[in-house]
């Protein structure tokens, strides 16, 4: 009987034995589904999104090993090693700045551009970011700006440049991509002042198996921007795209990633738009610029307030004016309110500029603690010129507005509203009301209605009479004899 013999084992110059080894070798590809609104990623898919509660933004993508992420560990020239020292130790100097001779542009940078810094300027779509940004490269006389752009060609933004300011882009170097590592090597080499990326949703990079604008296309790309800015001093700027709730598209961290986030708002269909800064490394975090749209691109509004207010030949009721605060800029700005008989069931609350919620709470306030009866009443609430507030220090003005249209008599049009109403029905004081009364009384108002708690913090002002009251029945009883 002959011996069993076992099987010959796989030789080396075998096809299956390199498969073999290849297999063996080669690291597993791990995926998992990030959500495209926060960047947290989840092992399964998900209707909606444990972190942040947003529906149907998991999407699958490959999570690349530690070793093979791109962009890691690249150090271009002039780049040092960080060493530790202590804080004592750390010397300080003054950063001198890019200024431009946009002054709205430079007043929400806090003074101009700095060295080094990464800017995000999110808005909606036509709303004219790029003609911004284009408009800034070409004012940077001297400057050697290098415009990067993954949505247009070439001859568009030349055509552009032309209506905008003709023969005046020689310093302005144009590079359509969209590869990452294409971009930053040829920045590298002309070693630009200034780098303007339109859009950073459009940049890739090859080593992601993943499309351009997920959360891991624009956080890898952002970070290799970012470490390019600080490593070579070239200060940079990213235009981003906005989702239909108003946020910055991409994760959250893109934010935290930058020095300084401006957002472009305004309505396409009128033509002032707002620069508002919502986060700032290097100045202030609440400054608003002002522009209007025009033919041959962005014009500079320096005296907001006075665009602000509309221009009326008769008095009417319902319309009002009041002080507010953005940054260390003093605006004024018209309240505009209609209340009338509700036709059906259920009143309306319409707030145009401001948070319903805020007129909700004022309404309230006028019903319980001045005894208007507006239950059954629609309320619209406008604020003129498509600006959005946030600062309290136009209750005031709101709740005239509102008992001005509803008892059908007019607020006198030199007289102005700077307060904060809490809910007790009391006049709450305001931040900084002595640079409100000095803008109203610049314009030509010549009463103020403030409260009686800050009337000795206001220096007297020549032609402005100030009208301190400690409730809102004081207001009416003064202005409608109520």
């Amino acid at each position: 009987m002959s011996k069993l013999r076992p099987p010959p084992a796989a030789s080396f110059c075998h096809p299956t034995y390199h498969l073999a080894a290849k297999m063996a070798t080669a690291p597993k590809q791990k995926t998992a589904y990030v959500c495209q609104h926060c960047g947290s990623q989840q092992p399964k898919w998900a209707g909606k999104c444990p972190n942040c509660g947003t529906w149907n933004s998991l999407v699958e993508e490959i999570i690349p090993a530690a070793s093979t992420r791109p962009g890691r560990g690249l150090l271009y020239a002039g780049a040092r090693a960080a060493t530790v020292k202590a804080l004592a130790h750390v010397e300080t100097q003054r950063v001198a700045r890019f200024v431009t001779s946009d002054g709205e542009l430079n007043r929400v940078l806090g003074g101009g551009i700095v060295p080094g810094s990464v800017v995000l300027v999110g808005g909606e779509p036509g709303i004219g970011k790029s003609t911004l940004m284009l408009q800034v490269a070409l004012s940077l006389t001297g400057r050697k700006v290098l415009y990067v752009s993954g949505e247009e060609s070439a001859e568009q933004i030349k055509l552009r440049a032309d209506r905008i300011a003709p023969g005046t882009s020689a310093q302005v170097y144009l590079l359509t991509e969209t590869e990452a590592n294409t971009l930053l090597t040829q920045a590298r080499n002309l070693a630009p002042d200034v780098l303007i990326i339109d859009s950073i949703q459009t940049l890739e990079l090859s080593g992601l198996d993943s499309a351009p604008g997920t959360v891991s296309q624009v956080r890898e790309c952002a970070a290799m921007l970012v470490r390019y800015a600080k490593e070579s001093g070239v200060p940079v700027f990213l235009i981003g795209h906005i989702t239909k709730e108003g946020a910055l598209a991409g994760p959250k961290v893109l934010e935290h990633m930058v020095d300084t986030v401006l957002q472009f708002e305004g309505d396409r269909h009128l033509s002032y738009r707002m620069l508002r800064t919502t986060k700032n490394r290097f100045g202030p975090s609440s400054e608003l610029g002002l522009y209007e749209m025009v033919g041959d691109g962005l014009r500079q509004v320096t005296n907001p307030s006075e665009v602000l207010i509309s221009q009326r030949d008769t008095d009417l009721s319902g319309f009002t004016v009041g002080v507010m605060l953005e940054g260390q800029r003093p605006l004024l700005i018209e309240s505009q309110s209609l209340v009338s008989a509700a036709t059906y069931g259920t009143p309306q609350r319409t707030a145009n500029g401001m948070d319903g919620r805020r007129l909700q709470m004022l309404l309230a306030v006028l019903e319980k603690r001045a005894g208007f009866k507006l239950n059954q009443h629609d309320v619209f609430l406008n604020i003129a010129g498509g600006l959005r507030i946030e600062d309290p220090g136009l209750d005031l003005a709101i709740c005239a507005a509102i008992v001005s249209s509803y008892t059908d008599m007019a607020v006198p049009p030199d007289v102005c509203f700077a307060g904060e109403v809490g809910l007790g029905g009391e006049v709450r004081a305001v931040l900084r009301a002595d640079q409100r009364a000095a803008e109203a009384a610049r314009l030509g108002y010549k009463h103020m209605f403030v409260s009686q708690f800050q009337k000795e913090a206001i220096k007297p002002i020549k032609g402005l009479t100030l009208r301190p009251v400690s409730r809102i029945t004081e207001v009416f009883s003064m202005l409608f004899g109520l």
